[in-house]
């Protein structure tokens, strides 16, 4: 069942996927402070072929292999708790680009809760 929650967040977070943070991948330690600060979620994207600031294009083709293909990290939750996670992200983006746009979430019934 569906319940629409009004209006939330939305913060996608597009970085390279061997920026590390302290030897781990920047996504991975991304994804852990959002779940410690107790952010509705996180999901990673690996993009198959992009270019950013650089203007290099990375891509997944077979004759031109990449290591370091476009990853967005996309969060949505309260405003509130959004803007209060954004200290987290300017400490861990030193190279990439952080958007925020409103959105209408409807919300899903997730494991465990009940109607």
């Amino acid at each position: 069942m569906t319940r629409p929650t009004g209006t939330a967040l939305r913060v996608t977070i597009f970085i390279g996927e061997t920026d590390l943070w302290h030897h781990r991948p920047v996504y991975t330690e991304i994804v852990h402070r959002a779940h410690k600060a107790g952010l509705a979620g996180a999901s990673v994207f690996r993009g198959i072929e992009g270019y950013g600031a650089s203007s290099l294009i990375h891509t997944q083709r077979l004759l031109s292999l990449s290591e370091d293909l476009p990853v967005a990290i996309v969060i949505v939750d309260e405003e509130t708790k959004i803007r209060a996670f954004l200290p987290q992200l300017d400490e861990l983006v030193t190279e990439g680009l952080v958007i925020l746009d409103d959105c209408e979430a409807i919300r899903y019934i997730g494991r465990g809760e009940t109607r």
